[in-house]
């Protein structure tokens, strides 16, 4: 499975290769020059490339879902649900 890293996550490429994904980092691909500044330009490489896109974007997010492409929407929500799994499991020492 390869895995494009909006920019606000570069990093977690690198933490997803250490777990066998293949994984590119948006902010890593544009400094080797691929053209990638817009949402737009972002969602068509994923697509071109059988990419799941990783962002916290929700425009990137509902392009991706408008063109069937793979997509982690990582919202409030969802970081609200880890922090509160996390405090349940600290309360529960």
């Amino acid at each position: 499975m390869k895995i494009l890293v909006d920019a606000m996550y570069d990093g977690f490429d690198i933490k997803l290769k250490e777990f066998g994904y293949e994984a590119y980092s948006v902010k890593k691909l544009i400094a080797e020059g691929k053209k990638l500044q817009s949402d737009y330009s972002i969602i068509k490489y994923a697509e071109a490339n059988g990419m799941v896109v990783v962002t916290e974007d929700t425009e990137v997010g509902n392009g991706c879902k408008e063109n069937e492409i793979p997509y982690v929407l990582l919202d409030n929500d969802k970081v609200l649900k880890i922090i509160l799994e996390e405090l349940q499991r600290l309360k529960e020492r």
